[in-house]
């Protein structure tokens, strides 16, 4: 169970929610307000899952805004845990929030992860004009003297931009990770602005933040954090080809309540796996800029878990959590 002012404010959500349900709908809950990342979620799987013929009716959204994804968390947990018609949206911010202990208490094996079917890839930026021409370059120049590299990000120390950076570093046999000097603004166009601009010598971020100053000149992409190269960027080597084995993406997917049925998880588990493969998804991503990221069941489960201990153990290396 998950105690405190989350729970409260979770029955509060539900009451609102509960107004525009019908019994036995399949439903979506979008943690946030209407437009964003977890909304586009919802709307987006649910719609393409009716239109193919992967689910039998229309999924309804219910937006569950609070917390940053810890009022629709508390919701499920406590009052919805055994509902079999029920996904949420995720995404990588819910499991770093999970992994610093920023939904009151709650745990991630508190509910059971569906799947990704899409990503905005994480990247490492330069200036057009840096002296590094690799990712490996970069990261030597790190060890050697961290106080040489400054890294900017569009999310908080501790956030995620900041976290891709410290796995690379950890992967590439850096242990002083506290000595990694990031600054956190305000999103990552300042984030890239102060990179052209010769105030830190790295941009941590996601490939949609990126695209225009990439085709204007302006900087070069050193790596990107994922598996294979992102479509219509083959240009750009990924990490992993550099000799750092690290994906770090903001996933879209989804999470279930913990005690449905197998069965219920599986018919899941097989309706998202078809809204991947299908072309009105492929579209979508393309609209969106979003890359494949295909990893459904208990493959994504097992993921999820690896990144949550691994973003929890840097968190507290790094004084986030203690």
């Amino acid at each position: 169970m998950i105690p405190g002012i989350l729970r409260k404010v979770a029955l509060g959500a539900v009451v609102t929610a509960a107004l525009a349900s019908t019994a036995h709908a399949s439903e979506c809950i979008a943690p946030a307000n209407p437009g964003g990342g977890w909304d586009f979620t919802c709307r987006t799987i649910g719609k393409i899952m009716h239109d193919i013929g992967a689910v039998d009716d229309p999924i309804q959204v219910t937006n569950m805004a609070g917390a940053g994804g810890g009022v629709a968390y508390a919701h499920v947990v406590n009052e919805r845990g055994s509902d079999e018609d029920l996904i949420i949206a995720a995404s990588s911010a819910t499991a770093t929030r999970l992994a610093q202990n920023a939904y009151g208490g709650a745990t991630y094996d508190q509910v059971r992860f569906l799947g990704a079917i899409g990503a905005d890839p994480g990247v490492i930026v330069v200036g057009k004009d840096s002296p590094f021409q690799s990712l490996t370059e970069l990261m030597d120049a790190v060890k050697s003297d961290p106080q040489s590299v400054s890294f900017a990000g569009g999310s908080a120390v501790g956030g995620f931009d900041h976290l891709k950076v410290l796995m690379a570093l950890r992967r590439s046999g850096f242990e002083d990770i506290r000595a990694v000097k990031y600054i956190g603004l305000d999103g990552g166009a300042d984030a890239i602005t102060q990179t052209i601009g010769g105030f830190t010598q790295a941009m941590t971020g996601d490939i949609s933040e990126v695209i225009g100053f990439l085709k204007a000149g302006d900087i070069r992409v050193l790596a990107s954090f994922t598996d294979e190269r992102i479509p219509g960027f083959e240009d750009i080597p990924t990490a992993k080809e550099q000799g750092v084995d690290v994906v770090a993406v903001n996933w879209r997917g989804l999470y279930v309540p913990k005690d449905i049925s197998e069965d219920a998880y599986r018919r899941w588990s097989d309706a998202l796996a078809q809204v991947g493969d299908s072309p009105e998804w492929a579209a979508a991503m393309e609209a969106n800029g979003l890359a494949p990221f295909n990893r459904v069941g208990d493959d994504f489960q097992s993921y999820v878990s690896d990144v949550i201990l691994e973003v929890e153990a840097l968190s507290r290396e790094i004084g986030v959590i203690q």
